[in-house]
Order: C-alpha cells, then sequence, then structure tokens
C-alpha cells in the first residue's frame, strides 16, 4: 500500500485561549503550560463532519492525481458522525465516488491510524485497488464547555489520505500494532444518557442522547507516556527499525507534553517530532492526517521519507504504524 495523497479542512471559527477564559476560569498561560495548546477551531453554521470530511477528501483526491469514480473503498474514521448510522456513504455520494463501499469506523483518537491498517489490509488481499482514509470529528458538539478540564482540550477538523496498491518495494505501510484494554474504558467517555421514559403502562423506553465528554486526564496521560513507547518499541523491534532512522516521530496530538515524552524515550530530537497542537488542539481522529497533510504541503515530509506514528485515546485503544511517504509534495 502506498500513501499518495492528502488533503485537509478546518471550520473557520478560530477560539483562542484567550477567548475561553471569557467562558471559564482559565488563561492563556494555564492552558499553554499543561497541554502546549494555544487555539482551537470550532465548528460554526454549516460546518459538519460531512462538509469538513468532503472538502478534505476533495482536496486528497486532488494532490493524488485521482477522479473519484476510481476509488473501491472510503473509511471514514470518526465518534461524531452527523447519523448514527454513518456519514461515509453521505461522503460517497457528495463526492461521486458512485463505485466505493464506504462504512464509519469508530475508535476515538485512534480511529484514522485504524482505518488506515484496516485499508492496507483490503489493499494487501487484493480485495481493492484505491481507498480514501478520512479522519474527522466534532468534538465540540458533546464538550462541556463549562468544564474547564475538558473544553480546552478539543477542536474540530478533518483530514484524509489517499492509499493504492504497489509494487512491494513501494510499499508505504511496513509494520503496525494494534491493542485495546476494555477494562479501562471509563478512563475517557462520550456515554449514551440513560433516561427511562415512561411508553404505556407496565412498559418503559430509554431515551436517545449523549453525555458531555468525561475523562480523567491524569489516567490518560499515564496510560499515554507508558503505552506508546512501549508499541513504538515493539513496532521497531519487529521491523528491525532503530529510532535513528526515522526521519519524523508523528503521534496523536493530545498534549505536547507526551510528545515530547514518547519522543525522549527514543532519544529522538524534538525537531523530528512533528506538532500542531498549538494551533489545532486535539482533533481527535483528524489529528494525525492534519499534521501529515500539513507536514507534506509545506515540504517537511518528502518522497521517501520514514515515520513512525501512534494514536491513542478511548477504548482504551492505541496503535502505532511504521510508515513511508510515497505522494508528491
Amino acid at each position: 500500500m502506498a500513501l499518495v495523497g492528502c488533503g485537509s479542512n478546518l471550520p473557520t471559527q478560530l477560539i483562542n485561549n484567550e477567548t475561553l477564559g471569557q467562558r471559564v476560569r482559565t488563561s492563556d498561560e494555564w492552558i499553554r503550560n499543561r497541554t502546549g495548546i494555544v487555539s482551537r477551531r470550532i465548528a460554526g453554521s454549516g460546518e459538519t463532519i460531512t462538509t469538513l470530511g468532503v472538502n478534505a477528501a476533495k482536496a486528497a483526491l486532488d494532490h493524488a492525481g485521482w477522479d473519484p469514480i476510481d476509488v473501491d473503498l472510503i473509511l471514514l474514521a470518526t465518534s461524531t458522525p452527523d447519523d448514527l448510522f454513518g456519514s461515509a456513504p453521505r461522503l460517497q455520494g457528495e463526492l461521486g465516488a458512485h463505485r466505493a463501499v464506504a462504512f464509519d469506523i469508530t475508535a476515538a483518537c485512534s480511529g484514522f491510524l485504524f482505518a488506515l491498517i484496516t485499508a492496507g489490509q483490503f489493499i494487501q488481499n487484493g480485495s481493492i485497488r484505491r481507498a480514501l482514509v478520512i479522519g474527522a470529528d466534532q468534538l465540540s458538539r458533546w464538550v462541556n464547555w463549562d468544564d474547564r478540564r475538558t473544553c480546552i482540550l478539543f477542536g474540530d477538523g478533518a483530514a484524509a489520505v489517499a492509499v493504492e496498491a504497489c509494487p512491494i518495494e513501494e510499499n508505504g505501510l511496513l509494520g503496525f500494532r494494534m491493542r485495546s484494554d476494555g477494562c479501562r474504558t471509563d478512563c475517557l467517555n462520550l456515554r449514551q444518557i440513560t433516561e427511562t421514559i415512561p411508553f404505556v403502562h407496565g412498559f418503559t423506553y430509554q431515551k436517545g442522547g449523549f453525555e458531555p465528554i468525561s475523562m480523567n486526564g491524569q489516567e490518560v496521560y499515564k496510560f499515554a507516556v507508558r503505552e506508546i513507547p512501549a508499541i513504538l518499541q515493539d513496532l521497531l523491534a519487529v521491523t528491525n527499525t532503530s529510532s535513528s532512522s526515522l526521519d519524523w516521530l508523528l503521534l496523536h496530538q493530545a498534549n505536547q507534553r507526551i510528545l515530547d515524552a514518547v519522543a525522549d524515550r527514543f532519544s529522538i530530537p524534538h525537531e523530528r517530532v512533528l506538532s500542531n497542537l498549538e494551533n489545532y488542539g486535539n482533533t481527535s481522529a483528524a489529528t494525525i492526517p492534519l499534521m501529515l497533510d500539513e507536514a507534506v504541503k509545506d515540504g517537511r515530509i518528502q518522497k521517501g521519507n520514514l515515520i513512525a506514528s501512534s494514536g491513542f485515546g478511548a477504548g482504551l485503544s492505541w496503535g502505532a504504524a511504521l510508515l513511508r511517504w510515497q505522494g508528491p509534495y
């Protein structure tokens, strides 16, 4: 599987830390010191997972030089679909990719990496030739904007990567690892509301809806700084890759302290750690492809570059992939 194109799309509204300080008791200094975040994009009127995802996918198609009709598979990694039955088919229709099968994958902040690995398996077994993998989330819908522990962290956005079958010597997915631990699922949640309503005499039904995002930030941080180095070490070992041979470390953009801690564990200089957390916050499934697209378009990532990537989040779930960029600049 070769990675041959990428694209992204962001909401127009930019909310900086000072603006958040008008809503909750916080400050720019407090947020920067604890997270590294300075601003984030929040979807406004008319901006949805569908619009953001379609625009990101179109940009990836253009970058790859593909016609939408040539796409065989569309995977949408999201935890915040416009439709609980799935938003990927609507993206397929609006893109005009009428030959593609399309479905959602829900794995929170690990979602994009899990979807990319899934697309790779379809390509490797010969079922498909070309796929679009989209990471998109609109967590602003589900944030409690009066809870300063969580509302400072999240932003909205979408990004996509185009992947296709290729000769073995051009393979861009060199190895991967995936993990889940449902025993720690209570650390990060967007739970369904449990409200029972009378129906008729003797019967009830459960009303639909969701609670705001809840998170045990301390436990998630400890999980990340422990498990991400471990899974990356496993990946590098099975692929016989040294950390010194990596061109870039591309992690889920959750907290700058996590990014720095993982880099230090592998003695990777911080200038080789890709980060745009400062500008966008945690966009969940969109963080990795959003950072990839930015670094490709500004020339940091070059054709042939070797990238170690890891996603982690609710579930708890986490994964890692060793990637080689083969697309255009």
